[in-house]
């Protein structure tokens, strides 16, 4: 087994820049329920704020894309699930239903 030379052809090694495309740099998203010191979150708001939570397919969001905690997380799916069940909130989207 041959093993290339350091020095030559495309095997080198890249350096990153700083700034570079590369690097992500995104700040940390915050808790709106530790923000606002949401004490509990009731399945009745379901019309004014939970529809953040929820994708255009009507799933719920994960945490890493909502950026709320795991406390607050937990409780969100549980009133939606509660809203969901008292038919405030569809368990599918609009343009799925149709199917």
């Amino acid at each position: 087994m041959q093993r290339r030379s350091e020095g030559g052809g495309s095997y080198q090694r890249r350096e990153r820049r700083e700034g570079g495309r590369g690097e992500r740099s995104s700040r940390r998203k915050i808790c709106q329920f530790c923000h606002d010191h949401v004490r509990e979150i009731d399945y009745k708001d379901a019309g004014r704020f939970m529809r953040k939570f929820i994708s255009d397919r009507g799933k719920i969001e994960p945490r890493r894309k909502t950026g709320t905690c795991a406390k607050h997380q937990r409780g969100l799916s549980t009133a939606i699930k509660q809203a969901r069940f008292m038919a405030l909130l569809p368990y599918t989207a609009e343009h799925m239903r149709g199917m």
